[in-house]
């Protein structure tokens, strides 16, 4: 799908939404959650498509380690090299 936009820009659209969900958007208005009930919208969207990348990342990492998966020696190595940062972190005892 081709943006009939440029990047950047700011672009008005009218969505209709129930009373119900309009009185809950007004409450966490009034509460300070949000300034304004397009802020309130604008990060509703914004979450969801957050979370849709993410979850486009996570599929597209598992078929990549589907199709090229870790070798025993590469796990080994891995290992070596975490135990070797943590063991030289100058870490305070705590206990």
């Amino acid at each position: 799908m081709t943006p009939r936009y440029a990047l950047g820009m700011t672009i008005q659209i009218a969505v209709k939404l129930p009373d119900e969900l309009v009185h809950e958007i007004d409450r966490l208005v009034d509460g300070g959650t949000f300034d304004s009930r397009s802020q309130a919208v604008r990060s509703g969207l914004e979450a969801i498509v957050a979370s849709r990348r993410r979850q486009e990342i996570d599929r597209r990492y598992e078929e990549a380690i589907a199709r090229f998966p870790e070798t025993n020696e590469e796990v080994a190595e891995a290992t070596r090299l975490a135990v070797n940062a943590i063991d030289e972190e100058p870490w305070e005892r705590w206990w």
